[in-house]
């Protein structure tokens, strides 16, 4: 059984993004976000969600999202960043903390 892509991941928007079929590009006023979900079933740590500042635990269901490269906010790996769900869409409205 073949699997298919996301629908976000395919067609005209996309083309020429080399990007998996588990992750997205998404626009933000900040610039273009690569986004991939997370069922944290895979994960080897907790990790700190700048949304909220609180800790995702471990087995917890979550997202990283990092800068698309070629844009002035990528600069590798180090910018990928694992928020919960509702803190990556509300952050248009109270931006990663510090």
């Amino acid at each position: 059984m073949s699997r298919r892509r996301p629908r976000s991941a395919r067609g005209p928007a996309n083309e020429g993004r080399n990007i998996a079929a588990y992750e997205t590009v998404e626009p933000w006023p900040d610039g273009d976000w690569v986004v991939r979900r997370l069922t944290g079933s895979g994960s080897a740590k907790s990790y700190r969600c700048p949304g909220c500042l609180q800790l995702i635990p471990l087995a917890t269901p979550h997202l990283v999202a990092w800068p698309v490269e070629g844009t002035v906010l990528s600069g590798g790996p180090e910018d990928r960043r694992h928020w919960h769900a509702a803190c990556w869409r509300a952050r248009d409205r109270r931006g990663p903390r510090r």
